[in-house]
């Protein structure tokens, strides 16, 4: 793998550990009682904050296999599609296993982009 690749990964890889490190606290205190609006928001925030690391190492990755990147209104889902083997090349980045996991990351990604944070509901 190219280098400056690499080391791209690896910042977004020490983003999403520092924000889930730092965090942890927060989600922790979500764990034992009903959160507030205002810890529901940063909850929601972080949630999303990590999807997106995904998202960016994901096309990191893409773009240094010449992989063509989606770039319509529905990128993101042709992007989550991409990462479970839907490519040119056919590559599975994320393992199938875990894949609707990822779905409920998707649908709450794009849930937060379009809600207001009242509408958020502990899971």
């Amino acid at each position: 793998m190219d280098e400056i690749v690499k080391v791209k990964i690896e910042h977004e890889i020490s983003r999403i550990e520092k924000l889930m490190s730092d965090l942890k606290p927060l989600l922790d205190l979500c764990k034992i009682k009903e959160p507030d609006i205002v810890e529901k928001t940063a909850v929601a925030q972080v949630l999303h904050s990590f999807y997106n690391g995904i998202e960016s190492i994901v096309v990191l990755l893409f773009k240094y296999m010449n992989e063509k990147l989606p770039n319509d209104n529905k990128w993101y889902k042709t992007l989550f599609e991409m990462m479970f083997g839907s490519n040119s090349k056919n590559i599975i980045m994320i393992r199938k296993d875990i894949k609707i996991k990822f779905e409920e990351y998707l649908l709450f990604r794009f849930f937060i982009r379009y809600s207001y944070s009242l509408e958020l509901n502990r899971k």
